[in-house]
């Protein structure tokens, strides 16, 4: 996983739970903060959210905008969130939110490298063991796409 796009200061780890909304506001907050989404970029994921949900399964959403919102987009990111209380996702149980922020193309391939790590039920399991956010942000950054 590339450090320009995700550092450790874009990993957190809450112990409790949010709704929704919240893991979402957060998501596109730290996408602002690294300097790669404007404020709109919120309104742009409450925008996909609404016509397709971003849960993934094996406990993952991936919040993100909609082609007509790119110009919200100045440079790719990513958020990676825990929350181990779990977050009801539209009635499926998400413990991960990775909020991402593609300029072009580059988001295919950040997908398909999260897409790889959430296929694996052991990878799963270790970012979930993951006492820190340097530790997870370890994790992450050894995956290899």
């Amino acid at each position: 996983m590339s450090r320009e796009v995700l550092n450790v200061g874009q990993v957190r780890i809450h112990s409790g739970s949010v709704s929704k909304e919240d893991a979402m506001r957060e998501a596109a907050d730290i996408l602002e903060a690294a300097g790669a989404v404007t404020s709109a970029y919120f309104d742009a994921m409450q925008q996909r959210e609404a016509t397709v949900s971003t849960y993934m399964g094996n406990e993952l959403a991936i919040p993100h905008g909609t082609n007509e919102t790119k110009s919200a987009i100045l440079d790719s990111a990513l958020s990676f969130v825990r929350y181990d209380g779990g977050i009801d996702w539209d009635g499926e149980h998400v413990t991960f939110v990775v909020g991402i922020a593609g300029k072009g193309d580059e988001h295919l391939d950040i997908l398909s490298q999260i897409a790889l790590i959430f296929s694996e039920e052991d990878e799963v399991a270790r970012l979930k063991a993951a006492q820190t956010p340097e530790e997870l942000y370890a994790l992450l950054a050894s995956v290899k796409g």
